[in-house]
């Protein structure tokens, strides 16, 4: 019994220990990996499954990959808002539109790099702002050149009306093959 006792108090000043050793930043990238998975998923769900317990359900989900980013969570925390966006589009019948689109698709790259920040971060870890900072500029200029392609490939699908206009869809597919072929030679010559 002793021995047990003894154990559980070297496990609480251990506990202790590691918590009076969290720094700033990585409690920040884990707390911007929080809101963004659950404003993703607020952005994601239809307005008639909001009830206390769904909202208390997608802050688990949210919290999860906060906690655990090398772990399952942040892709378990991804198909929960593409769940999300499914029963919405398909099983409440909510039109699919552009913004919100962009905003999931915006809001699910954002946890994702997140998630790969936090996970090459320790708790203890002293970290230079700058660091983050220029880890969220390039985020953000991928989710702007993301946006920006996405309203142009949507604009050139909507030229022809209703009917459609082959020209312009060729068009739309060229942009993205050559977009495609630029960052693939991008990441080539790094």
């Amino acid at each position: 019994m002793n021995e047990l006792v003894e154990g559980l108090h070297e496990r609480v000043r251990a506990m202790r220990y590691a918590v009076n050793r969290i720094s700033l930043i990585p409690l920040l990238v884990r707390a911007g990996i929080f809101l963004t998975v659950l404003v993703g998923l607020l952005v994601a769900y239809p307005a008639q499954t909001f009830t206390p317990r769904s909202l208390v359900a997608f802050a688990v989900v949210a919290v999860l990959p906060a906690v655990g980013p090398r772990r399952v969570w942040p892709t378990f925390a991804a198909l929960v808002t593409v769940g999300g966006w499914l029963l919405a589009t398909l099983g409440f019948g909510r039109p699919p539109a552009l913004w919100r689109l962009l905003a999931v698709a915006a809001l699910l790259y954002l946890a994702h790099t997140l998630c790969a920040l936090a996970a090459l971060l320790p708790f203890d870890a002293v970290v230079d702002p700058e660091l983050v900072v220029r880890w969220l500029v390039r985020a953000g200029g991928v989710v702007l050149a993301s946006a920006v392609l996405g309203v142009v490939l949507a604009w050139l699908g909507g030229v022809g009306g209703d009917r459609g206009f082959q020209a312009v869809t060729l068009a739309g597919l060229l942009v993205a093959v050559a977009l495609s072929a630029l960052l693939g030679w991008l990441l080539r010559r790094r």
